[in-house]
């Protein structure tokens, strides 16, 4: 086994403990819905797997890599117009919207649990009728895990499970936020230098139950690593909960945050304002996990998505 491959083999080990902690983010379903809906991936040897299934990365546009499948970014073009555009979704999520007067875009991030078919967005431009327009969300081929483990580490006792549902409380308040002032950048970097796992929206089914897929990204880390800012922004939430242990939110503008888990300490404070490779915290292991790594996720109008969008082409 390669050295790449041994050290994710080592990361599924470490997170099987945290397989309820994706229930525990915004856009997921509880166990008991995971287990009546239909997963929304395609399975990993579909031969009807989509052109974007290749890891796509930041474009030379600076703008996030597509993938119009749960889980992934979409870009809606606007068009011209002398100001910023509003765009929202059918709910009235609002979207973040980037560019210029020459020409402007809508980004919008699809839960994981987004069922697949049309999602309508709305378009707004000062002195225009307002646009609907539909994307088409198809299946992604997602990688399932299933996994036989003592039954005391799958089930949660009442008090265990009505702690994780008041902090998902928390987090849905929290994300629901939107900063008037957008990101000068989309082009992020890795929170901490180390070997990226292929884990997010990794559906895990344990002893038969099927899990929330996995929303983030998790690096390997040794104990103690500097985490940085993946992105300016400012640092809008710091806590110690359940499933992600101690964790720092920031918010990088226009209901863009990063989520940064499992670490040991934290030093940033909630108002700071961050730049892009500011520690703000360092590598752990507290929380539902059983060795030290970083759990990176990336919310976009209050879905999870897949953080290696918005990185670099490796």
């Amino acid at each position: 086994m390669g050295s790449d491959a041994w050290v994710n083999a080592r990361l599924r080990r470490r997170l099987w403990l945290a397989s309820g902690a994706a229930w525990w983010l915004p856009g997921a379903l509880t166990p008991a819905q995971a287990a009546r809906r239909p997963a929304a991936s395609a399975p990993a040897d579909a031969a009807s797997a989509p052109a974007s299934a290749a890891a796509v990365g930041i474009g030379a546009d600076g703008l996030p890599g597509e993938r119009r499948a749960p889980g992934g970014v979409v870009r809606v073009a606007i068009g011209a117009a002398p100001t910023r555009p509003q765009a929202s979704l059918a709910d009235g999520t609002p979207l973040l919207v980037v560019g210029s007067p020459a020409g402007w875009t809508a980004l919008v991030g699809l839960a994981l649990s987004a069922p697949l078919g049309d999602v309508t967005v709305l378009l707004r431009r000062e002195g225009a009728a307002e646009q609907r327009q539909a994307i088409r969300v198809a299946a992604y081929p997602y990688r399932t895990q299933r996994l036989t483990v003592a039954a005391k580490h799958v089930d949660l006792s009442a008090d265990d499970l009505a702690r994780a549902a008041r902090e998902r409380a928390h987090i849905h308040q929290l994300i629901a936020s939107f900063s008037p002032v957008p990101p000068a950048s989309l082009v992020m970097q890795a929170p901490v230098p180390g070997v990226r796992s292929s884990s997010f929206g990794l559906r895990r089914v344990f002893n038969g139950q099927p899990r929330s897929p996995h929303s983030g990204m998790d690096i390997a880390a040794g104990l103690g690593t500097p985490v940085r800012a993946p992105l300016a922004g400012r640092v809008v939430d710091t806590g110690d909960y359940f499933f992600a242990g101690r964790s720092v939110w920031v918010d990088h503008g226009s209901g863009l945050l990063s989520l940064l888990c499992h670490l040991s300490s934290i030093s940033a404070q909630v108002g700071d304002a961050v730049k892009a490779g500011d520690v703000v915290a360092a590598v752990g292991a507290t929380g539902r996990v059983t060795g030290p790594h970083l759990h990176w996720s990336v919310a976009l109008n209050q879905a999870m998505v897949d953080p290696a969008l918005f990185l670099p082409p490796v």
